[in-house]
């Protein structure tokens, strides 16, 4: 590498060789339905655990409120990305639109609150991937660790064999996820009571805290208007990483085409499903009140219409809702490191690609070695039930912090690239506009808000500080040092300077 030169922030550019991006390449191949599986696949999980437990904290009316402003909060950044990704077409996604609004550093603190995100959420959902199979084939508890390890080279090892087939499993068992929720709500209307069985919240007057009325009937808003406030983290888990889908603008045939679709098509689908979900698995005879504390809803809703003697056959089914949030998040980080490294902000090796099938191999096995190694780290350190407990509430709402900041951060990219870059050929233009990112910010703020005050957030946000702590001080040591003209930087670069160049002529 030659030329250098040095930009805003202090840092410093290398122009490289065309052999450095010949050593990155990608391949093409996603089209719309690709990038809607994608989407919808990264999350649909959510549907199948996490948000139930609003109910106890807000209940069904709450909970229902909540999800409106949350759903109202993404579409708002949906219609962001989907104008962004198209205009700023590189697989950096939200870390590159904050580039070219921010800068390097605004860019680099973006991609970590996603790599964040990405890293550890896999991570979680692996665990519960384990805790399920734990429960089917009987195996001890102290063999967990081999199911989380057979999960990542099974997925990791998808991921790696091709873009193409990557896409074709996440097309595969996405179709099963929404297959079996739609067996599910057609299993349960035969069993609806909405009144009985959604409405039986009520709050004891002694501890302020949820009771179950047998008979329901009981209030829209037991916990009143803070227990809407309290539920919205919940929902977030309806629609939780569809903001991936930008990662894949590189691996799109055609992405100025392709993306707003495939970002809008399986928001759409979420809304749908999370909101039949909301309204069925609590309508049967399960129950608002159970679910507030159940770590498998639909499970426990199939068991309440089939009886617990088809148990682990439905739990297989449920699995299959965590795979592909697991297979399509897998790919999520692999591009997510990928393109932070290619750019310097990770150290270069990151991003080397798959001689033969063009994928980012060695970003995905860092990805996933982090990921497994923070879970035995704690697996061993905690033990057991304990180490559960951890994994289930401090490394998720690590991820969950790390999604919601990197929400705001995009609202806010919106903003500034309308305000401050007019001229940047955008193929796609929002209809929320300004006024769509803004609520999309606010929201965001109050939802961070209420995730504060749960003291297993908290240390979820000490998690997130530490490594943060540990990225800045390796960014302004040597990351800043050894950027390079990657698509994202240079057409950062470009659209910065002409930016500056107005302003002064102006002047």
């Amino acid at each position: 590498m030659a030329n250098d030169s040095k930009h805003e922030g202090g840092v410093i550019y290398h122009i490289p060789g065309q052999e450095y991006f010949e050593l990155r390449g990608l391949r093409r191949h996603a089209g719309v339905f690709s990038l809607w599986a994608l989407g919808v696949g990264a999350v649909i999980s959510g549907d199948f655990s996490g948000w139930n437990l609003g109910f106890a904290v807000g209940g069904w009316g709450g909970m229902f409120i909540g999800t409106i402003l949350i759903t109202v909060m993404y579409l708002g950044l949906t219609y962001s990305i989907a104008e962004m990704s198209p205009a700023l077409p590189h697989t950096g996604g939200a870390y590159s639109f904050a580039r070219t609004a921010f800068g390097p550093w605004g860019g680099f603190i973006t991609g970590v609150a996603e790599n964040i995100e990405y890293v550890l959420t896999p991570a979680v959902v692996v665990f519960f991937i384990g805790s399920y199979l734990t429960g089917i084939f009987e195996t001890p508890q102290s063999f967990q660790p081999i199911w989380w390890l057979l999960g990542y080279i099974v997925f990791v090892g998808l991921n790696v064999r091709g873009v193409e087939l990557s896409f074709n499993v996440t097309v595969i068992v996405t179709l099963i996820a929404l297959a079996i929720l739609a067996f599910f709500f057609v299993s349960a209307v035969p069993f609806m009571d909405f009144g009985k069985y959604a409405m039986n919240i009520g709050v004891d007057p002694t501890t302020g805290t949820a009771i179950e009325l047998p008979d329901g009937g009981g209030p829209f808003l037991p916990f009143g208007v803070y227990g809407v406030l309290a539920s919205m983290p919940f929902a977030v888990w309806l629609f939780l990483a569809i903001e991936q889908l930008p990662l894949a603008a590189e691996e799109s045939v055609d992405p100025r085409r392709d993306m707003p679709r495939g970002i809008m098509l399986g928001m759409f689908t979420l809304i749908a499903t999370g909101f039949l979900v909301l309204i069925i698995n609590p309508a049967i005879p399960s129950g608002a009140f159970k679910l507030g504390s159940s770590g498998e809803p639909i499970l426990d809703g199939f068991r309440a219409i089939y009886g617990t003697g088809w148990a682990k056959i439905l739990a297989l089914f449920a699995v299959a809702g965590l795979i592909a949030s697991f297979h399509a998040i897998i790919f999520a980080f692999g591009r997510q490191i990928y393109s932070l490294s290619r750019a310097g902000y990770f150290p270069h090796f990151l991003s080397v690609t798959h001689g033969a099938h063009k994928t980012p191999n060695t970003a995905l096995i860092a990805g996933s070695l982090v990921g497994f190694l923070v879970m035995l780290a704690v697996w061993f350190t905690q033990g057991g039930e304990q180490a559960g407990s951890f994994i289930g509430g401090v490394l998720l709402n690590m991820a969950v912090f790390g999604a919601m900041f990197s929400y705001l951060l995009q609202g806010l990219t919106f903003i500034q690239l309308r305000r401050a870059f007019p001229n940047i050929e955008r193929p796609y233009r929002s209809p929320f506009g300004v006024p769509g990112a803004v609520l999309t910010v606010v929201i965001a703020l109050v939802t961070i808000s209420f995730q504060l005050t749960d003291p297993l957030y908290q240390k979820g946000v000490i998690g997130v500080a530490i490594w943060y702590a540990l990225a800045i001080a390796y960014f302004a040591a040597h990351g800043r040092k050894t950027l390079v003209y990657s698509p994202e930087e240079e057409f950062a670069v470009k659209q910065r300077e002409g930016a500056a160049s107005i302003d002064r002529d102006l002047a």
